[in-house]
């Protein structure tokens, strides 16, 4: 099937030829005729199937009729991050080229000055993140009572980043005649509620089961140590070892982690750039303009950028981090291998790391092949050995007496681990102070509980030691 045979209007069939696409793909093919036909749509496709043109299309088709009033957009769409919203963004642009309507973007870290001169103008098509929207709503600059179609795109990443009672605000903000999209790579059990509640009748387009993997990816498991300094050199390893790396995307949980894991690279001489939420936007979309434009090789990033991105030329996605959700490994992963193309996705998975590992694997429904050696998991995270991969070498000890790689002893190995210790002081991140503050505790050896009555035992004990120390001095005792 062409996009000729899907019912869209001829503007904007001219602007998907320009772009250079021929056949739609199946999340495109199945949900364009439906929303052109006015019905709410529930899609749930692999990301990098397409799904912003699935409804980018049909909306342009449909907003060719009518005119947009002052501060009353005609249709709304939610996206859960700012490089989300602007890349839909940019998906308007690029196919409503023969289009003059007006696209409004109200995003976090902009002005509100430049925002609200476009929706004085009015706005036919108005993108948005939830608190921003909020913002303006409330500042009495916009009003919602005119939107036509409302889309809700990703509404898994909203569920997790705690957007869900903003979105559940805005809908009643809206009027109830309204047709309503609702697209997303995952469907927990929540979603599938809100889905029930938001949506009239709707049309379900199901291309891939909810939180598969797509099968142009190839998944590599990679062990090593639980120290960050070590975990550098295997991803140093793997990214110098890697076959034709184009670019990559590297996944950190923490923000804190993306900082220093991009200085390192960037002290070893990788071209790289950090991105992550704590960034103010400009500096954000400076960074992702510099990747999509080659500028930079390594994008390492937070799970800001795990959601929608489209940069059809990544390469490799690294797993600096086992994901904290299993969901959000499918996101991440899906930044290669879009459209078709091939893509190697690598997860450095530590002795710790055995619950979430495991987790991702029943939720993709496959088992994830290691590369070279395999871990042995921590006794406290409970069973031990996975047993190795063919023709793999025995499982590296992660304690600080093994032997070098090369061979080499103990002695022999010293000089470069000292190195290594100093430049692991340099840039491991200052611990969480509550952490730091149970270190010490434990640290003291003291048996003091939470509670008070605890507390007053303790301190009611003659031989509990003075002033937190060990022993009580001599002279105390006489």
């Amino acid at each position: 099937m062409t996009f000729d045979a899907l019912g869209l209007s001829k503007k904007v069939l001219k602007a998907v030829e320009a772009s250079g696409y021929t056949i739609p793909t199946p999340i495109q093919e199945q949900a364009i005729p439906h929303v052109l036909e006015h019905r709410d749509v529930l899609g749930i496709a692999q990301t990098g199937t397409g799904k912003t043109a699935g409804f980018v299309l049909p909306m342009l088709s449909l907003l060719e009729k009518g005119r947009a009033r002052a501060r009353m957009p005609r249709t709304l769409i939610l996206e859960p991050t700012r490089e989300l919203a602007a890349q839909v963004h940019e998906n308007f642009i690029k196919y409503g080229q023969n289009h003059k309507l007006s696209v409004a973007l109200l995003i976090g870290g902009v002005s509100f000055d430049e925002q609200n001169k476009i929706l004085d103008r009015g706005a036919d098509v108005l993108i948005a993140t939830p608190g921003r929207l909020l913002d303006h709503f409330e500042r009495g600059r916009l009003l919602m009572t005119g939107v036509e179609i409302l889309v809700i795109d990703e509404a898994d990443r909203m569920l997790d980043m705690g957007f869900i009672p903003d979105i559940e605000r805005i809908v009643k903000l809206v009027p109830f005649t309204r047709q309503t999209l609702f697209f997303s790579a995952t469907m927990p059990p929540e979603i599938d509620g809100l889905a029930k509640k938001f949506l009239q009748n709707p049309v379900s387009v199901e291309v891939s089961k909810p939180a598969s993997a797509s099968k142009t990816i190839t998944q590599r498991a990679v062990a090593a140590p639980v120290d960050d300094w070590e975990k550098r050199a295997v991803l140093r390893k793997l990214i110098d070892e890697a076959q034709d790396l184009q670019n990559a995307i590297i996944f950190c949980n923490r923000k804190v982690d993306v900082a220093n894991l991009w200085k390192s690279l960037d002290r070893h001489g990788y071209s790289a750039g950090a991105l992550h939420g704590d960034m103010d936007q400009t500096s954000r979309t400076a960074t992702l303009k510099a990747f999509k434009d080659g500028k930079i090789k390594l994008l390492v990033a937070s799970d800001v950028a795990a959601r929608g991105l489209d940069i059809p030329e990544v390469s490799h996605v690294f797993n600096f981090d086992v994901s904290v959700n299993a969901e959000d490994y499918v996101h991440r992963i899906g930044r290669t291998g879009r459209a078709g193309r091939k893509g190697a996705a690598f997860m450095i998975v530590t002795p710790v790391d055995q619950k979430g590992f495991e987790a991702i694997e029943q939720l993709i429904g496959e088992t994830i092949e290691w590369d070279g050696e395999t871990v042995e998991w921590d006794a406290r995270a409970g069973r031990r050995g996975r047993g190795r991969a063919k023709d793999a070498k025995p499982a590296r000890s992660t304690g600080r007496r093994s032997e070098s790689r090369d061979g080499g002893s103990q002695r022999e190995a010293a000089p470069k681990r000292d190195s290594e210790r100093r430049d692991r002081t340099q840039e491991e991140p200052r611990r969480d102070a509550r952490d730091s503050g149970r270190s010490r505790t434990r640290d003291r050896g003291n048996d003091r509980g939470s509670d008070r009555g605890q507390v007053d035992q303790v301190h009611s004990d003659k031989n509990h030691a003075f002033g937190g120390e060990e022993h009580v001095p001599a002279f105390l005792q006489r």
